[in-house]
């Protein structure tokens, strides 16, 4: 499983590498038909808002594998052995059942409303309820980053070179 998460991981931070390279793209594309061309482009404004969604959304999923996300250590940096190992699994599950319920199940209810009520997005006319899939997806990914921790243990140092 640990070399099936290193692949996901790896995956995911391509697939966030590209669409932060959409956005630059996107925006650039912005400024060009606004102060360039004097004609500013119908889509682009909309399409950069839902890509830093989708990169915010992914990118969180991706910086809770790699340790590299937000968190106060000030107790777990004075623990050690047994005691330190446990209180990694309680904060793993505690990650877990937040990205479960309310990533997982909340993202899926809202996914589901918004393309019940067919909702369109004002200039890409997609349906809203696509954009919104990245919520579940995220929270499976958390999920998953979180069953692998509980399991094997925090990644290997080496693995986390490049944050220390």
């Amino acid at each position: 499983m640990k070399s099936l998460m290193n692949i996901v991981e790896k995956f995911l931070g391509a697939f966030v590498g590209l669409l932060m390279a959409a956005m630059v793209v996107d925006v650039t594309w912005q400024v060009v038909t606004r102060f360039l061309l004097q004609e500013p482009s119908s889509y682009t404004e909309e399409l950069a808002r839902f890509l830093l969604v989708w990169i915010g959304l992914l990118g969180a999923a991706y910086a809770y594998r790699r340790k590299a996300h937000l968190g106060l250590d000030i107790l777990s940096q004075k623990l050690e052995g047994l005691a330190k190992r446990k209180l990694d699994i309680f904060i793993s599950i505690v990650c877990a059942i937040f990205a479960s319920v309310i990533m997982i199940y909340g993202g899926s209810k809202l996914v589901l409303l918004t393309l019940e009520l067919d909702q369109m997005s004002a200039a890409l006319q997609v349906k809203v309820g696509y954009l919104y899939c990245v919520i579940p997806l995220s929270g499976f990914l958390i999920v998953m980053f979180s069953i692998d921790r509980i399991v094997n243990g925090d990644p290997e140092p080496e693995h986390l070179e490049f944050y220390e």
